[in-house]
């Protein structure tokens, strides 16, 4: 009655199954960690040495199969990361199809960004460096009003969206205080 050998390919499926979400919850984890490293670096003004991590973490995003769960936060820490490093090296805003990343991890790790910007931008003020702060402060604006323009619905966007928001005011706040003191 029972077909065993349907049974066999089951079990067989499953460990294939185990083996592979396994695999992407390492490969996702170092796809977070290297992101925090190359994020680190950044903050440090050391550029130069994110070349090795971006090597390999591009390696490691284009063999990332799964796009839900823990591949899903890795997907945005990667775009978090790499965003920031082309904006501090090369002041471009790079897009998703440069990245070659799905839409919504795409606008997730722009907001995410917002809040390392503020960080850099806060940095900066700290030495002085007030255009560049107020670059970064223009940066965020031009990220919020675009997403202004979206419909977006109740879930992770909209809430990461409300970050902006308030890194923005944050920004605002800091160039302000600046403006005050420089008078």
């Amino acid at each position: 009655m029972i077909n065993k050998k349907e049974f066999s390919n089951i079990r067989n499926d499953l460990v294939r199954l185990e083996n592979e979400r396994e695999k992407t919850i390492v490969m996702s984890r170092d796809i977070i960690k290297l992101s925090k490293q190359i994020i680190n670096l950044i903050q440090r003004d050391e550029l130069n040495e994110c070349k090795e991590y971006i090597s390999k973490i591009k390696s490691l995003i284009s063999k990332l199969n799964d796009n839900e769960g823990i591949a899903f936060v890795a997907r945005q820490e990667y775009v978090e990361a790499l965003t920031f490093y082309h904006i501090m090296k090369d002041n471009k805003l790079v897009t998703r199809r440069e990245l070659r990343i799905d839409t919504e991890s795409y606008l997730l790790g722009l907001s995410d960004l917002t809040g390392e910007l503020v960080r850099k931008a806060i940095n900066l003020v700290i030495k002085n460096k007030y255009s560049e702060a107020e670059n970064i402060k223009n940066l965020v604006d031009d990220i919020y009003t675009e997403f202004l323009t979206f419909n977006l619905r109740n879930g992770e966007l909209r809430k990461k969206f409300d970050s902006i928001k308030y890194n923005l005011k944050k920004l605002e706040e800091v160039m302000y205080d600046v403006r005050m003191k420089k008078c």
